[in-house]
C-alpha cells in the first residue's frame, strides 16, 4: 500500500517556482528572437515583391543585379529600423523616468522640433539637399535645443515640471517657424513633406554609417544610468537620501536623450509614438525597475517600429506607405486608451 508523503517533505521535493529574475531574463532572449525574426521578415518583404529565392541570393552574393539591388536596400533600412527604434524606444524610457511622467516621449522636450527646425533652416537658407548633408543640421538642432531646455528648465536646479514646461514652449515656437517657412518656401515644402512623417525609405550605408556612434553612446549613457534613475523616480529626497547626484543624473539623462532622439530624428525624420508606447507597455510586466525597463525598450521599440514599416510597405503596394503615419495611426489610440486608463487609476 502506497503512503502519502508528509506535506513537509511534498514541499521540498516540489520543483522550486521559477524568480521573476528568471522569467525576466527569458523575456529578453524571447523578445532578441522576436527581433531577429521581425528584421528578416523586413528583408524579405518590401514594396516590391521578390521571390525568397532571390532574396536570398541577393543576401550572400553581389552580382549586381536588379534583386540583389533591392535586398541591399532592404538590408540598410532594416539596420536603420533597428538602430532608430532602439534609440526612441530607449530615450522615451529615460524622459519618462527623468521628468517622472509615465505619458511622456522625446517630443515632450523639444528634440524632435528642433531636428525639424534645423533642416528647414538648412533646406531653404543654405540650400542643403541631400540627406548626408542636413543629417547634421538635424543633429545640431536637437543638441541645441536640449541645451536649452535644460537651461531654462533650471540647470543644476532642473525639475521635471520645469524641464516638460520648457520643451512644450521650445516646441511650440520652432514648429511654428517651421510651418512659416514651409509655407512661404514651396521648395521647402516639397523637400520636407517626405521627412517631417518620419520614414526608413532614404536609409543608405553612409547615413548609418554618419549616426551609428551617437547611437552607440547614447545607449551606453542611457544604460548606465538604470540605477540612478531608479532613486531619481522616487522623488529628490528620497533620492538624496540614497545617496543620488540629482543634478548629475539629470544632466546625464537629458544628454543621453537628446543624442538618441536628435540621431533617431536626423536619419530618419521625428517618428512619433515609439517612445511613448513601448517603455509604457514595457513598465506593465517588468515593473518600475529601470534595469529592466531599458534593456527591453531598447530590444522591443526597433520590433514595433520595424514591423510598421513592413506593415507601410504591404497596404499601399506598389508605392508605400511612410513609417512615421503608421505609427501615429497606431499610436494615437493607444495613447487615448493610456490616458483613460491612467485616469481610471486615479479616481
Amino acid at each position: 500500500m502506497l503512503v502519502d508523503s508528509p506535506p513537509e517533505q511534498r514541499a521540498e521535493t516540489a520543483p522550486a517556482p521559477p524568480t521573476r529574475r528568471a522569467i525576466r531574463v527569458l523575456g529578453l532572449f524571447a523578445s532578441v528572437a522576436l527581433l531577429v525574426v521581425v528584421a528578416l521578415v523586413s528583408i524579405a518583404i518590401g514594396a516590391k515583391s521578390l521571390p525568397l529565392g532571390d532574396v536570398w541570393h541577393g543576401l550572400f552574393h553581389d552580382s549586381g543585379t536588379y534583386a540583389d539591388v533591392v535586398v541591399g536596400d532592404r538590408i540598410s533600412r532594416t539596420a536603420l529600423g533597428l538602430l532608430a527604434g532602439a534609440a526612441l524606444g530607449l530615450s522615451g524610457a529615460v524622459l519618462q523616468a527623468l521628468t517622472r511622467n509615465p505619458l511622456a516621449d522625446p517630443g515632450l522636450l523639444g528634440i524632435n522640433a528642433g531636428a525639424s527646425a534645423a533642416v528647414v533652416t538648412a533646406i531653404t537658407y543654405f540650400g542643403v539637399t541631400s540627406l548626408s548633408g542636413y543629417v547634421w543640421f538635424a543633429f545640431a538642432g536637437a543638441a541645441v535645443v536640449g541645451a536649452l531646455v535644460w537651461f531654462l528648465g533650471g540647470s543644476r536646479g532642473a525639475t521635471p515640471v520645469r524641464l516638460a514646461l520648457a520643451g512644450t514652449a521650445i516646441s511650440a515656437a520652432l514648429y511654428g517657424y517651421l510651418q512659416a517657412v514651409m509655407i512661404m518656401d514651396d521648395a521647402a515644402l516639397s523637400k520636407m513633406r517626405f521627412w517631417t512623417v518620419g520614414s526608413l525609405a532614404s536609409a543608405t550605408g553612409s547615413t548609418i554609417t554618419q549616426v551609428a556612434p551617437f547611437f552607440a553612446a547614447g545607449t551606453v549613457v542611457a544604460l548606465l544610468l538604470a540605477r540612478p534613475l531608479n532613486a531619481v523616480a522616487m522623488g529628490d529626497d528620497t533620492a538624496r537620501a540614497l545617496g543620488a547626484n540629482l543634478n548629475r543624473t539629470r544632466a546625464l539623462a537629458m544628454l543621453s536623450a537628446t543624442v538618441l532622439c536628435g540621431a533617431a530624428t536626423a536619419a530618419c525624420g521625428p517618428i512619433v509614438f515609439v517612445g511613448l508606447m513601448v517603455p509604457h507597455v514595457v513598465r506593465s510586466f517588468t515593473g518600475p525597475d529601470l534595469r529592466w525597463i531599458l534593456p527591453y525598450a531598447t530590444i522591443l521599440s526597433p520590433v514595433l517600429l520595424l514591423g510598421a514599416d513592413v506593415l507601410g510597405r504591404l497596404i499601399a503596394r506598389p508605392a508605400e506607405l511612410q513609417v512615421g503615419i503608421v505609427t501615429a495611426i497606431i499610436g494615437g489610440p493607444v495613447f487615448i486608451y493610456l490616458v483613460r486608463r491612467r485616469r481610471t487609476a486615479q479616481l
